[in-house]
């Protein structure tokens, strides 16, 4: 061969070599980004953190509906709940919204951990120290401030606090109430479309009689489920449609589920026992089955689950003892309701997001 023409093919091969090397490293970077998660933070006191077992229930549910792209950030590990789930949270037993603003606390965490979605619930132990609403709000502020400073598009979820009754503190129960009417307005002014502000309700249904251990504290028996519940349709709506899981989805037509009601009615109240039936092939492990209860029922009472809202559209979220149903395998769950005159039974239902078929 000519050098000529030698020349002329080396540098073709080299061209060549050049076009591959940044079609890889394109390909390389596109993948890397389809599998970057969203990063969530659990900011919060001890109800997130040592008594926050809400969080295992939250992730398992995540990933019982096919939201496997999450990944669970903060500095603090507390893995002391049952099952499997991610540990990382950013909650601090004790701490005041107040405190962690005034000592500047939040900036390192957030260094650390890179959040795109933050939950947060604080302002329990800014109650218990007698502070006033607007105290606390100019605390959330300075937080909101400096989360946006990390990530200009960060969403925000700031809970309304459960109720709370400690012993000793006369003032909690109201201080609660006024801060909770606080927050909407505080979120409808500090949201942006770039970095919206939501608002979730912790405190409607919440007993401080029946769902905490110490009238602040959820228990393991009904609060734990109660709080996952409210967070979880929040998350969702911040995170948008799940990615795909690692297995093919269901058939929404078909479903994977069957549900059998039983209803027992009387003048103006009626008991519902639903049996749910794992029709599929694989365990499910958390679950949710959504379903609609008729016009004019409303649910007083429930057992083996906890029911959030208690009427119309509702959803009913696994217990801790429940919570995995093996193929063929059912649970048994039901509810007290009053009604007006329909006693019939509940319609549509879906488990963790599948159709099932009802008899």
């Amino acid at each position: 061969m000519p050098p000529s023409r030698r020349r002329r093919f080396h540098r073709l091969l080299a061209l060549l070599f050049a076009l591959l090397v940044a079609t890889g490293a394109g390909l390389t970077t596109q993948s890397a980004a389809a599998a970057t998660p969203t990063r969530v933070m659990l900011l919060g006191d001890s109800i997130t953190g040592n008594n926050g077992c809400w969080r295992a229930l939250l992730w398992q549910h995540l990933q019982a509906t096919g939201y496997t792209d999450v990944d669970f950030v903060g500095t603090q590990q507390n893995p002391y709940c049952q099952g499997t789930f991610d540990v990382d949270n950013e909650g601090h037993g004790g701490f005041l919204a107040t405190g962690i603003a005034n000592d500047n606390q939040l900036p390192g965490w957030l260094s650390a951990t890179s959040p795109d979605v933050v939950m947060m619930m604080l302002g329990t132990n800014d109650v218990w120290s007698h502070l006033p609403p607007a105290t606390i709000l100019d605390a959330y502020t300075r937080l909101l401030g400096q989360m946006r400073a990390d990530n200009p598009d960060v969403r925000l979820i700031v809970a309304q606090i459960p109720p709370m009754n400690p012993s000793g503190c006369a003032d909690c129960a109201q201080g609660a109430v006024a801060l909770n009417a606080a927050i909407p307005g505080w979120a409808a002014a500090n949201g942006t479309d770039r970095s919206p502000v939501t608002v979730v309700d912790q405190w409607t249904g919440f007993s401080t009689a029946t769902d905490t251990t110490d009238g602040v504290h959820p228990n393991e028996t009904t609060g734990i489920q109660k709080l996952e519940s409210r967070w979880y349709p929040a998350l969702t709506a911040a995170l948008g449609e799940p990615g795909p899981g690692p297995g093919p989805d269901p058939d929404p037509g078909t479903g994977t589920c069957r549900v059998t009601a039983a209803v027992n009615g009387w003048n103006t109240g009626l008991t519902a026992t639903l049996t749910v039936t794992n029709t599929g092939t694989t365990a499910v492990n958390g679950w949710s089955l959504r379903f609609t209860l008729p016009a004019g029922q409303t649910i007083t009472s429930g057992w083996n689950a906890t029911y959030s809202p208690t009427s119309g559209a509702v959803t009913a979220v696994n217990a801790p003892y429940n919570g995995t149903i093996a193929p063929g395998a059912s649970v048994g769950i039901g509810f007290q309701a009053t009604h007006t005159g329909n006693a019939a039974a509940p319609t549509g239902f879906a488990l963790n997001g599948g159709s099932c078929t009802a008899t």
